[in-house]
């Protein structure tokens, strides 16, 4: 389903704000926006859930308890009252929902955005060479890769499938060629002959796992040379995964540190999605009581998440997609929040700012009854 979304309607999408600004960052900034604007409904429905949970929450929980306290005799009762409990108030898990159906898109969003034209496309293969004399016993079945969607000019690209004829089991002394074709079968080589600087795109062969088990020629031919487990890799280069833009060196550069050096651009982009998200976390508790708990967590979890991206293998043009998202997620929370909510909501919201502006009130009261050098009461 998230190939299909991709090749069906991201890469369109793409191709469209290519021919209109070519330039592939600017590309991947309008196809956040357009996804993050068709999914703006789905997502203000989470938004404005979470928001009216956070007010009712304390209330709903009170009135939980002596529901069940009162009708503990009745379950038929106690269920027929919390019943009308969430259709007053609305249901905790209401704001999944929006979530869940959305997930697919920005998962594949997140897959467009790892593949070609933006980053160097691989194809895995994971091998058992068992003994000549052991292979015989054992039923061939050809193995079909993924399809991947790989660019082979700015607006055309073609899915290509790695297919092994023999399967991934290979006695000693067998020799096996990997193919790299289209969905219907024609060769990719047929296709980058058609097309200028093919060889370009032409795939390099590697083995990653099992060198003394498994060899690999250039144009993909497996010999099995020992028993064991191997993995063989066919690695397809993007198109514009060493392109730039703005500030970014190579929109398909994966790493904080690598080689010895600090990649700055990559640092500039995950900090850029830390202050993002922790500013969005902010917007969120706008107009709210403060909360310790919640305020502390929103503190915690941007420095968490930012300082995992720092050593997690994403390219400059994910975590580019990533930030763009974040700012479009702050602006849609900022408006949301300024929605009126419903009468008994505000209500609730009301009483609880003026509760929160009676402690505090008594608390400086306190602080001014006591002198400079006594200490605070123990009560």
């Amino acid at each position: 389903m998230i190939g299909y979304i991709s090749d069906n309607l991201l890469l369109p999408i793409l191709d469209f704000f290519y021919g209109l600004v070519p330039s592939y960052g600017l590309a991947i900034i309008a196809l956040t926006v357009v996804i993050r604007l068709a999914l703006f409904p789905l997502s203000a429905g989470s938004i404005r859930s979470a928001r009216r949970m956070r007010i009712a929450q304390p209330v709903m929980q009170k009135r939980q308890a002596e529901i069940k306290s009162r009708y503990a005799s009745n379950p038929q009762k106690q269920q027929e009252e919390l019943g009308k409990l969430m259709k007053e108030f609305g249901s905790p898990l209401a704001g999944c929902l929006p979530l869940v159906v959305q997930m697919p898109i920005l998962f594949a969003l997140f897959a467009t955005l790892r593949g070609s034209p933006f980053a160097d496309v691989p194809y895995t293969l994971n091998l058992k060479v068992l003994p000549a004399d052991q292979i015989a016993a054992v039923e061939a079945k050809p193995f079909n890769s993924a399809s991947h969607s790989i660019f082979i000019t700015e607006t055309s690209h073609v899915p290509v499938v790695a297919s092994l004829e023999q399967g991934t089991k290979l006695g000693v002394g067998d020799t096996a060629q990997i193919e790299l074709h289209t969905r219907d079968g024609k060769p990719f080589t047929s296709v980058l002959a058609d097309v200028e600087n093919g060889s370009a795109f032409l795939p390099t062969w590697s083995v990653t796992k099992g060198d003394g088990v498994v060899a690999v020629s250039d144009d993909g031919r497996i010999t099995a040379i020992g028993t064991g487990d191997a993995t063989v890799e066919a690695k397809v280069p993007g198109l514009a995964a060493r392109s730039g833009f703005l500030f970014i060196k190579a929109l398909g550069q994966v790493g904080f540190y690598t080689d010895g050096a600090i990649n700055w651009d990559i640092a500039i982009l995950v900090g850029a999605f830390g202050a993002s998200l922790f500013v969005s976390q902010i917007l969120s508790g706008m107009g709210m009581p403060p909360n310790p708990q919640q305020s502390t967590a929103n503190k915690i979890t941007p420095v968490m998440i930012t300082g995992m991206f720092l050593f997690f293998p994403l390219p400059a043009g994910v975590l580019l997609y990533m930030v763009v998202a974040n700012i479009f997620q702050g602006l849609q929370t900022f408006l949301l929040t300024r929605e009126a909510l419903p009468d008994n909501l505000q209500e609730i919201l009301d009483q609880q700012l003026a509760q929160q502006t009676v402690s505090v009130a008594s608390s400086g009261a306190a602080a001014l009854d006591r002198l400079p050098f006594e200490p605070k009461s123990k009560k």
